[in-house]
């Protein structure tokens, strides 16, 4: 029913304008309660079996929504009501902006992939601390709020602006991410060198301490597709050393050759992030070369091409404790979660291990075993 819905309104449709359709629809949803119970029963069942615990955070299963559907927390509700067992606000920058000139979204239908520049449009952080202020939950869901450098904020004074959203945001937050890997921000990807990451994550976690003293607000950074494997590797070193709590891979990648697009030139072509099925190779590959280098020492969360229930549970095998999903939800629709739902716990059941945090890693002990 989704696939026809999409092929005769969502595809003819500008995919920002799409976007905020269907934003609003799933915001409205979720003020009804009746509607909202009924929509929760049916799309999102619960297994107990996907129970997980990562980053100190209990949780109805592994699966989550990336950053980048909700910018400003404003149906946080909404998603949980869809399956998202957690759900990752975001990007926030420390002023408001409105991002990038429109037209920013492009669809690669035949790819099942998106091209974005949105250039974290977002009410800044001033005002979405004040929405998760006095927020008051719906569902039973897991916050994590992604934070980024405002565009008009030099690159020597990143630091600064990273500690202005986190002074504000991370009592709010249930977990927090240091976005320094979208390719739509001027200079963004140069703090992913550990010479300017190092300071900047020491930075926020300061004021992640010194803001929230009842509790430690779990840090990650969330890295690009695009780094080389050094590079990988030092981040991955890096966030041991910094005692980080947790890696996001991966980012959307600003690459086309070699990725197997057969979407038209006039598509390709734009600039921006590309996410989507494309990706997923480089993501799992980005992952598996994370875990290798950290193991169980830090949380890892596998985002970038995830669409089915076999894509989470190689992510999982390869060491993600978390997956996230975002630009197959466009394809797919309100029923996606569930079924991811659905088939980790088939593939749970036929395996050999007792529990999903059993399976963390398999892949790599089967290697050394």
């Amino acid at each position: 029913m989704y696939q026809l819905f999409f092929r005769l309104v969502f595809r003819r449709m500008d995919p920002e304008r799409a976007h905020h359709l269907a934003f609003r629809w799933i915001r409205r949803a979720a003020r009804v309660p009746v509607l909202r119970t009924f929509l929760a029963a049916l799309l999102a069942p619960r297994h107990r079996e996907l129970r997980t615990e990562a980053l100190g955070l209990r949780m109805h299963g592994p699966f989550g929504l990336a950053a980048g559907f909700d910018k400003n927390a404003a149906a946080v509700d909404g998603m949980a009501m869809l399956g998202f067992d957690h759900v990752e606000i975001g990007t926030v920058t420390g002023e408001p902006q409105p991002g990038n000139p429109k037209k920013r979204l492009f669809r690669l239908v035949p790819d099942r992939a998106l091209i974005n520049r949105m250039g974290f449009n977002n009410e800044g952080s001033a005002s979405v601390a004040a929405r998760l202020a006095v927020r008051n939950p719906v569902f039973r869901t897991v916050v994590g709020v992604n934070i980024g450098k405002t565009k008009v904020v030099p690159e020597a004074e990143a630091a600064a602006d990273y500690v202005k959203s986190t002074e504000r945001l991370a009592r709010h937050a249930d977990y927090l991410v240091v976005n320094v890997s979208s390719p739509n921000t001027p200079g963004l990807r140069n703090l992913q060198a550990t010479e300017a990451l190092r300071p900047l994550l020491t930075a926020v976690r300061e004021a992640a301490d010194r803001t929230v003293t009842d509790r430690r607000v779990p840090l990650l950074v969330k890295i690009a597709p695009d780094l080389a494997d050094e590079d990988v590797d030092a981040v991955a070193d890096l966030a041991v050393e910094l005692g980080l709590d947790g890696i996001i891979a991966t980012n959307t990648t600003i690459a086309r050759e070699g990725l197997g697009l057969v979407s038209g030139p006039e598509l390709t072509a734009e600039t921006g992030g590309l996410s989507g099925a494309p990706l997923k190779e480089r993501s799992l590959e980005v992952l598996r070369r994370l875990y290798a280098r950290v193991g169980d020492r830090i949380t890892l969360i596998g985002v970038g091409g995830i669409e089915t229930a076999e894509d989470a549970w190689q992510r999982i095998l390869a060491g993600a404790t978390l997956v996230q999903g975002y630009s197959a939800f466009i394809y797919q629709g309100p029923f996606w979660c569930r079924t991811i739902h659905q088939g980790l716990a088939e593939r749970l059941r036929d395996s050999p291990y007792a529990t999903l945090a059993d399976a963390v890693g398999a892949e790599h002990r089967k290697v050394t075993a």
